[in-house]
């Protein structure tokens, strides 16, 4: 009989992310090797096979859950100390508490279990899924645990299992300490192989779940869009399904090779394998198909077999990768060939991902001058900005902002929608921004603007129809536009604008009264002849200007929009006191409570807040 210890629990929350079984196994393995699994089977010392095969267990179930269920995972190891009844409070038989039997004696074990947030998937390794030939995960668990079962709760499925921390096993049946090992022993469990075959014992798995294998390494690796992210994939994919070990070369722009990622079944030689690997890298130029590569001198290594393949998409070197399996004098065929399929999978991704990282790049230079580099400092004006573009690794999508200088204690600023925020939209911004500033700084007040940037927008829609034979979409803008002219000594400043289609601007007093501080007009871009005015009005020491784009004021909560019944003007009116930085914070924050939906339109807020005199303390 042990000493009764009371059950040691951890837990752990991980993303659903291609490092979540890397840190499955760190988070295992320290739970039991540290000093609460000491105390919780005393004076019995966990044996080094069980914490492998716990470690091996979780990765597998982890990277099930991540490549299928694509959710965040949860991981709990439990350390029970055994040949007792399970705590009061804490009891034996809950699902998501991996239920075993409480009406036996407990030999010291552990029990893993993880879970995701998809209860009606299917648990990939099953039964199900091994008559379609996919999934292996669970089998292997059926090879090495104890017990395990699958929970299926209102919102996640948990899959657990036990393993007991003492285990007698003859020396024949000794299972390899290596991770690569342990899955050769599970696949003979699985496929025995006579003396007389000498036949790798991964050929069994490779034939029945290879093409499984190359569907789901071709699903992960589409759609990566960093090249060092499908470095990193490539390793978790190989390592150690098909071998102990792989690292990734990815070309550099002067056309030499940058060891990108290093990968090992036991992550403490991985730094001694990247200093091996470092000093003789693959030369370039390599053929198309797998080539033999000496054995890296890695400490307390065995030897074995390693395979270099090129990363060729396109008629184009991108890198290499290189593969090293332990203790075997030569790769099977059936491994190299399907190392061979994945290494044109990911020089295909890695391709794919330098073509984005190039296209995104070009488009970053280009939305950068559709925007001021900084907002100009107004002496007697607070001034704040809120920029958020919806398109997805886009810095500017439709709307547009700009506060400049004039000269002669003048600014002028403007808040602007164009219709779309596709590249042809963009064009329009740069277009009205730039000539904005231009007629602005020529002299033209803020009425003789609109009608000239509405003439040029009509002008430009009737040469890209002539020149294109057919009528192209229209490209509507609206437009705030207005010139400040402050008097610091005074804490006041005087305000001329006009709306042209936008959204009126808002005048916060500072007695907590709201009202539209412009009359509406028609968008820019319709009438070859509009007649455009300007409306004037000071701001008081204190108070403030609100001007915001559609994506604010057209924020939908089913049938509901933000501005119905005056919404706007209710979270302006809550304002009173704060200065433009908070004011437009708090409009910020308001339009994304509104409705659980993402934003689905690009956001801008500017706030003007004239600033109240502060007299200098008098000198005595």
């Amino acid at each position: 009989m042990f000493p009764l210890a009371r059950e040691s629990v951890s837990r752990t929350t991980l993303p659903g992310s291609v490092r979540a079984p890397g840190a499955a196994r760190t988070f295992v393995r320290t739970a039991l090797t540290g000093r609460s699994a000491a105390e919780a089977f005393a004076p019995v010392a966990l044996d080094e096979r069980s914490i492998d095969d716990a470690v091996l267990l979780v990765s597998e179930l982890v990277t099930n859950a991540v490549l299928h269920a694509g959710t965040r995972v949860e991981v709990v190891c439990r350390l029970q100390p055994g040949d007792g009844p399970a705590d009061e409070g804490d009891p034996v038989g809950q699902p998501d508490e991996a239920s075993l039997p409480a009406d036996a004696p407990r030999r010291p074990g552990i029990v893993v279990e993880v879970a995701d947030l998809h209860p009606a998937s299917t648990v990939y390794g099953g039964p199900e899924t091994q008559r379609r030939g996919r999934g292996r995960g669970l089998q292997l668990i059926g090879a090495l645990a104890e017990s395990w079962g699958v929970t299926y709760h209102r919102t996640r499925k948990a899959v657990w299992f036990r393993l007991d921390a003492e285990r007698a096993v003859p020396e024949s049946d000794a299972v390899p300490t290596s991770a690569l090992g342990r899955e050769l022993r599970f696949a003979e469990t699985l496929a025995p192989v006579t003396p007389r075959e000498q036949r790798d014992p991964t050929a069994d798995w490779i034939d029945r779940g290879g093409p499984s294998f190359l569907a789901e390494a071709s699903e992960l690796l589409t759609g990566q869009l960093d090249e060092n992210m499908v470095a990193a994939l490539a390793g978790q994919l190989l390592v150690p399904r098909l071998a102990d070990w792989c690292a990734v070369w990815l070309t550099t722009p002067s056309g030499g090779l940058q060891l990108a990622r290093v990968w090992h079944s036991d992550e403490h030689r991985i730094d001694a394998l990247r200093l091996s690997l470092e000093r003789h890298p693959p030369p370039t130029g390599l053929g198309s198909a797998g080539t033999s590569w000496p054995w890296p001198g890695i400490a307390d290594s065995h030897g074995g077999s390693a395979v270099c393949f090129p990363l060729i998409a396109h008629g184009r070197s991108h890198g290499a990768l290189l593969i090293g399996r332990a203790g075997v004098p030569r790769m099977a065929e059936g491994v190299v060939r399907l190392s061979e399929d994945v290494a044109r999978r990911v020089a295909q991704a890695v391709a794919t991902a330098r073509q984005y990282t190039r296209q995104a790049t070009i488009s970053r230079a280009l939305q950068r001058r559709q925007l001021p580099m900084s907002l100009a400092h107004i002496p007697g004006v607070d001034t704040a900005i809120v920029y958020e573009p919806h398109g997805e690794g886009q810095t500017v999508g439709g709307d547009f902002y700009d506060l400049f200088p004039m000269g002669d204690r003048r600014w002028c600023f403007l808040l602007g929608d164009v219709q779309g925020s596709d590249p042809e939209a963009m064009s329009v911004t740069g277009l009205a921004r730039h000539l904005v500033r231009l007629l602005a700084r020529e002299g033209h007040g803020v009425e003789s603007v609109l009608n000239r940037l509405n003439q040029a927008l009509v002008e430009e829609e009737a040469e890209a129809t002539e020149i294109d034979g057919e009528q192209s979409r229209p490209r509507f803008l609206s437009l705030l536009y207005g010139e400040l002219e402050p008097d610091p000594d005074e804490g006041s400043a005087r305000c001329t604008l006009a709306s042209a289609g936008h959204p009126l601007p808002l005048r916060l007093t500072i007695d907590g009264t709201v009202a539209p501080a412009a009359s509406p007009q028609m968008l820019l871009g319709i009438d070859e002849n509009p007649d455009f005015h300007a409306d004037t009005l000071d701001l008081a020491p204190g108070e403030t200007l609100l001007c915001v784009t559609d994506g604010v004021t057209e924020r939908r909560n089913g049938v509901r929009q933000l501005d119905d019944d005056d919404g706007l003007s209710d979270i302006l009116r809550d304002c009173v006191g704060l200065g433009a930085k908070a004011v437009a914070e708090r409009v910020r924050r308001a339009t994304y409570d509104f409705s659980p939906e993402p934003i689905d339109d690009d956001l801008a807020v500017l706030v003007l807040e004239a600033v109240p005199t502060v007299e200098p303390p008098r000198v005595p």
